[in-house]
């Protein structure tokens, strides 16, 4: 088997390589099946919020339980329930596979 051709260096990394057939959806569609799955919240503040995703709004407003607050990747605090506005959520990703 042939290796792929090395980039250059200096040159941008390649894209990443595509998603496996049949794992597209719409982001609706990943929100609704992780609600009651363990996920990570990351905040635009660069904090992690871990837990179990109860339930989102419209407005991305999250509810998480068994939460666990991460900073530079410790943990810092835990919390039974968290609920983080959503005005300040960068991205929802979910800590298990599906």
């Amino acid at each position: 088997m042939d290796d792929p051709p090395t980039p250059p260096e200096g040159s941008p990394p390649p894209p990443p390589p595509l998603a496996p057939q049949g794992t597209s959806g719409s982001p609706t569609d990943f929100l609704k099946a992780v609600v009651g799955k363990k996920v990570v919240v990351r905040l635009t503040s660069g904090v992690d919020y871990r837990g179990i995703l109860t339930c989102l709004d419209g407005y991305m407003n999250i509810a998480l339980e068994q939460t666990e607050e991460h900073v530079n990747g410790n943990i810092t605090n835990r919390y039974g329930e968290a609920f983080i506005r959503g005005n300040n959520v960068l991205y929802i990703s979910a800590a298990e596979a599906l």
